[in-house]
């Protein structure tokens, strides 16, 4: 089968910068598992597995606009550091998630102060060219769940 439409796919990933240097990898983990279709990941490796089977392996580079964006300007913004108490002793350059109306953000640690913390709301990961090594683990029809969800469920993927 064929990634297409409201397939689940899983898959494996190594993720290196420009620079060659691998930022992540799930290779010898579980497989990481999406709803195609369901902009379940960045937009470049989508598009790239579309049509993709099971056992396909191919590399993919892509530019910072089907990844994760360009970085804006002025995207630091100061947040009570009670709301980042979860992370643990906070330092300079750490990358953090916290909660907002909008969702849970990812954001890098500038300063940290007393009583608050200046961050760059920038994903980490932003205005960086990315190289993607993907194996096609399965490829699999979603379940009507799935669907009307808008996400794949199971090992890999959200489970309820």
């Amino acid at each position: 089968m064929e990634i297409a439409k409201n397939s689940v796919t899983s898959f494996f990933y190594s993720l290196q910068d420009e620079h060659g240097t691998e930022l992540e990898s799930n290779f010898g983990e579980t497989a990481t598992l999406y709803l195609h279709g369901a902009n379940n990941i960045i937009p470049g490796l989508e598009k790239a597995m579309l049509g993709k089977t099971a056992g396909d392996e191919f590399e993919v580079t892509l530019p910072p606009a089907e990844a994760y964006g360009l970085r804006k300007e002025n995207q630091q913004q100061r947040i009570p550091a009670k709301y980042l108490k979860h992370e643990g002793k906070i330092k300079a350059g750490q990358i953090v998630r916290f909660n907002t109306d909008q969702g849970t953000r990812t954001a890098t640690v500038i300063k940290v102060g007393k009583f608050s913390v200046d961050v760059d709301s920038n994903h980490p990961l932003a205005g960086k060219t990315l190289t993607f090594k993907i194996k096609i683990d399965n490829v699999r029809e979603a379940t009507a769940d799935e669907i009307s969800h808008g996400h794949a469920h199971g090992e890999g993927g959200h489970q309820h």
